[in-house]
C-alpha cells in the first residue's frame, strides 16, 4: 500500500531544503464541465539546446505535453502518437487526496487501489457492518454508495504561464519575491476556475524553470462500487509491504456521477486487455507521482539526510507505538485506528528507504559530480541565463542553516509534527478560512485562495464519522509533542495547557466540541464573527494555537522558503539553458507517463520472477495475520485456477502518488494496476536504478479471475468485459 501520498488534507509538511510536499487544507480548486475532447493550448518551444541525449534506461516521469516519443521509438520500438497521448491524458484521473486512478468504462467507472479508497470504505462502515473487513459489492446502481469528501480530477487543458509568473517576480527577492509569486498564482487559478466544476492549479516544473496552468474537470460525486476485504487487499501486511513476491488484490472500483446524479458518460477510458503483460513487454504507467527530489542540490539532500528524515522517523515511530497499543484494547479500537496505523507503518518504511539512499556513497558521488559540472558551467558563463545562478547554491545552503534553527518549532506548530486529529483539523480550517476570506484573494495563504474553496468545502462538509477515543488519543499525542518539542515554558504551550495535562485538555475538547456535526461546521464556515466568539472548546484550542503557528510559518517563509524557491529557480533556469526539457521534471502530483518493461530481477543470489500466481497466494497463506485469507477466498479455493497470474513487476519509474495508476500496453489497454514498489524502489525519491527498482502491480487477468471466481461480481465484470477489445 505504499504509493499513496499520506494525509494530504490536514498535513503541512516541512517545505525547506528538500522542497515542499503537499500542504494542509491545500485543497485544490474547481473547473468547468469536461469537454468531450479537450485541446491543449500550444506550449512554447523549448530553449535552444544541444540535441537531447538518447534514452538508455526506463528512468523518467515524463510530461504528456512533452513526451519523448521519437527517442522512445528508437529505444523501445514504439512511439506514442499525439492522439494516443491525448486519449491517455483524458482516461487517467487523479484522486485529489493523494492517489491516481483511471476511467475503465464509458459509464464513469474508475479503477484505483483499495488503500486509496480506504478512508471512504472506513467512513461507510459501522460497528455492525465493517466494510473494511468484509468488503463491498454494489449489486445494483442504486446500491453504489457516495464517498464523503472524495474528489476525482480529469486533466482537460494545459497552458504555459511561465512568462506571467516571471514578469510578476522579475527583479524581486526574499519575501517580496514569494508574495509576488503567490499573488500571480492566485490570480491565474481564479481566472481559470470559473465554477465548482473546474479545478485549476499552477504547477511549478523543473523547480521553477517552467510554470504550467493545469485545468481539471472536478467531480465530487464519487461512489463506491466494489472493494475486496482488507485481508486480501493488504495480504502480508507490513512484512510484505515494499517487497516482492506479493499477493495483493489492492483494488477498488468507484463511479463518477455527473451533476444530474447519473453515471458520467464520456468517451475516454482504457479498455481491458484479454491477455495481460508478457515478460519483456513494453508497459506504460499513467499517473500522478507526488513528489521527487532528483534535482535538489547537495546541501538540500544533506538537510533531508541529517535533519528532516531522522526527526520524521522518530516522530512516526512514537505514533506507531501509541496506535498499536490503542488497537490492542479491543475490536472497535482496532477497526477505527487501522487505516491510520497502516499509513504510518507505510510512511516509516518509505522514509527509512529514502534515508538509506542518502547515505550510499556511490549515489552521493554521482550527485556531487553532476552538481559540480553545472556549477562550473555557471561560474565560467557569460550568458545571462547561466551567469545569474552564481551564488545560488551558497544562498540555499545559508537558508538551510536558518531552517535548522526554526525546524523543530515549525514542525510542532505547522509542519510534520503538528496535531493531526480530524476534529482539530476541522477547527483549524474554520479558524483560518474565516480570517483568510476577509483578505484579498492574492494576499491569502495559498491554500485558502478562491480557487481552493470547493475542495475545502467538500472536505469540511463531508458526513464522515469521527471516533471519540481515537480523536482523544491523537489530540493528546499532538499536545504532548508540542510541549516536548518547544518546552513547557513557551507562551504558546502555556496558553494551551495552563495547569492542565495534555490528556485533560484533549479529552475536554473532544467531548465538548460540536465539530463532529457537518451542519455545525457548515454554519460557521467563512463567518469570522461566529468563529471568533464561539466557545466550542476545539475552536478555542485552534484559535489559541493559530497566532503562534502563523508567526513561525511567516518566519519560515521569509528566511527559508523565499530564499530557496528564488535560488532553486535560478539554478533551474541555468539547467534549462544547458538541457532544455531533454529530461523530465521532478514529480509534482501532476499527470506523468512512465515507460518500462515487465521484467523480474536478480536480488543477491535469488532470481525474482516477473509474476506471482493464485497458487502462490494459497501456498503463502498460514491462517494467521497478516497471512490469513478471508473466508470467501478459502471457500473459493477449489474453483480458483492456481496458474492465473496475480501480481507482477515492471521497470516503470514510479513514486508515492502513483497508487491506483493503470498499467497499459502499446494498444492503450489495461494490463495491470500499480499499488506498490519493491524495497529497491525506496530511493526513487532521489534517483532511479533500473537493475532492481521495480513497480509492483495487480495483474489484469488476476483482477478478472478474482471478480469472477471469488466474488461473483457479475455487474462489474460485464462492464469491464464489455470494454475488452
Amino acid at each position: 500500500m505504499s504509493h499513496r501520498l499520506p494525509g494530504l488534507a490536514l498535513l503541512i509538511l516541512v517545505g525547506c531544503a528538500g522542497g515542499a510536499e503537499p500542504a494542509p487544507p491545500h485543497v485544490p480548486a474547481p473547473l468547468p464541465a469536461v469537454p468531450s475532447v479537450a485541446q491543449e493550448r500550444a506550449l512554447p518551444a523549448t530553449p535552444s539546446t544541444p540535441k537531447a541525449a538518447e534514452l538508455t534506461s526506463d528512468e523518467g516521469m515524463w510530461l504528456l505535453s512533452d513526451f519523448p516519443s521519437e527517442r522512445l521509438g528508437r529505444f523501445r520500438g514504439f512511439s506514442p502518437s499525439k492522439e494516443w497521448l491525448e486519449h491517455t491524458r483524458l482516461s487517467a484521473v487523479r484522486l485529489a487526496l493523494g492517489c491516481s486512478g483511471s476511467f475503465v468504462s464509458k459509464h464513469g467507472l474508475v479503477m484505483t487501489n483499495h488503500h486509496c479508497a480506504a478512508d471512504c470504505i472506513a467512513q461507510l462502515s459501522t460497528k455492525a457492518n465493517d466494510l473494511t473487513a468484509a468488503g463491498f459489492t454494489a449489486k445494483t446502481q442504486a446500491d453504489e454508495r457516495r464517498c464523503p469528501g472524495m474528489e476525482v480530477n480529469q486533466l482537460v487543458e494545459i497552458t504555459d504561464v511561465t512568462e506571467q509568473v516571471a514578469a510578476a517576480t522579475k527583479g524581486l527577492s526574499d519575501r517580496a519575491y514569494l508574495d509576488a509569486q503567490k499573488g500571480v498564482v492566485a490570480k491565474l487559478e481564479k481566472a481559470c476556475a470559473k465554477d465548482d466544476g473546474a479545478r485549476c492549479d499552477v504547477v511549478s516544473l523543473y523547480r521553477g524553470g517552467l510554470y504550467h496552468l493545469y485545468r481539471y474537470a472536478r467531480f465530487q460525486d464519487v461512489r463506491l462500487v466494489f472493494a475486496p476485504e482488507s485481508g486480501i487487499a493488504f495480504f502480508g501486511g507490513d512484512p510484505d509491504n515494499f517487497n516482492f513476491p506479493r499477493y495483493n488484490l489492492d483494488l477498488t472500483f468507484l463511479r463518477v456521477y455527473g451533476k444530474d446524479q447519473r453515471p458520467l458518460e464520456q468517451p475516454h477510458y482504457f479498455p481491458w486487455s484479454k491477455v495481460g503483460p508478457k515478460e519483456g513487454e513494453l508497459t506504460f504507467v499513467a499517473g500522478h507521482p507526488g513528489r521527487t527530489s532528483r534535482l535538489l542540490t547537495l546541501s538540500q539532500l544533506a538537510w533531508k539526510r541529517d535533519v528532516e528524515l531522522p526527526n520524521r522517523l522518530q516522530w512516526l515511530s512514537e505514533k506507531r507505538g501509541l496506535l498499536n497499543q490503542y488497537a490492542s484494547i479491543g475490536k472497535e479500537e482496532r477497526r477505527t485506528s487501522q487505516e491510520t496505523l497502516h499509513t504510518i507503518e507505510n510512511g516509516l518504511k518509505a522514509l527509512r528507504g529514502r534515508r538509506e539512499a542518502l547515505v550510499e556513497p556511490a549515489f552521493l558521488e554521482k550527485k556531487r559530480a553532476a552538481e559540480a559540472s553545472l556549477r562550473n558551467a555557471v561560474e565560467s558563463a557569460t550568458r545571462p541565463e547561466l551567469a545569474q545562478a552564481k551564488g545560488a547554491w551558497d544562498a540555499i545552503a545559508r537558508a538551510e542553516e536558518e531552517a535548522k534553527r526554526l525546524f523543530v518549532r515549525y514542525a510542532a506548530l505547522e509542519g510534520s509534527a503538528a496535531i493531526d486529529a480530524d476534529l482539530f483539523g476541522y477547527a483549524r480550517t474554520l479558524v483560518r478560512a474565516a480570517a483568510e476570506f476577509e483578505k484579498k484573494n492574492e494576499e491569502r495563504l495559498p491554500e485558502y485562495a478562491d480557487a481552493k474553496k470547493p475542495a475545502i468545502k467538500a472536505q469540511l462538509f463531508a458526513d464522515a464519522p469521527t471516533y471519540v477515543g481515537l480523536e482523544s488519543l491523537l489530540l493528546t499525542h499532538g499536545l504532548v509533542k508540542l510541549r516536548e518539542l518547544i518546552s513547557p515554558d513557551d507562551p504558546a504551550v502555556r496558553a494551551v495547557l495552563g495547569k492542565k495535562s495534555p490528556r485533560d485538555v484533549a479529552s475536554a475538547a473532544v467531548r465538548g466540541t460540536k465539530l463532529g456535526s457537518p451542519s455545525f461546521r457548515k454554519s460557521l464556515f467563512g463567518d469570522l464573527a461566529a468563529v471568533a466568539k464561539s466557545q466550542d472548546p476545539m475552536l478555542v484550542l485552534a484559535r489559541t494555537l493559530d497566532g503562534p503557528a502563523r508567526a513561525v510559518r511567516k518566519e519560515w517563509e521569509d528566511k527559508v522558503d523565499a530564499i530557496i524557491k528564488k535560488n532553486d529557480e535560478l539554478i533551474a533556469r541555468a539547467r534549462f539553458a544547458a538541457e532544455g526539457t531533454s529530461r523530465y521534471p521532478d514529480a509534482t502530483f501532476s499527470l506523468r507517463l512512465s515507460f518500462g518493461v515487465a521484467r523480474g530481477y536478480r536480488d543477491g543470489a535469488r532470481d525474482v520472477p516477473m509474476a506471482t500466481t493464485f497458487g502462490g497466494l494459497f501456498d503463502r497463506a498460514t491462517g494467521a495475520e497478516p497471512f490469513e485469507l478471508p473466508p470467501r477466498w478459502i471457500s473459493a479455493g477449489k474453483a480458483v485456477d492456481r496458474d492465473v497470474p496475480f501480481n507482477f513487476v515492471t521497470t516503470n519509474d514510479i513514486i508515492g502518488g502513483n497508487s491506483g495508476s493503470p498499467v497499459i500496453d502499446k494498444q492503450g489497454e489495461i494490463v495491470g494496476l500499480i499499488f506498490d514498489g519493491n524495497i529497491h524502489s525506496l530511493g526513487g525519491d532521489f534517483g532511479y536504478e533500473g537493475e532492481k527498482n521495480r513497480a509492483v502491480a495487480v495483474h489484469g487477468r488476476g483482477i478478472v479471475h478474482a471478480l469472477k471466481v471469488v466474488y461473483g461480481a457479475t455487474r462489474v465484470l460485464e462492464e469491464l468485459e464489455g470494454n475488452t477489445r
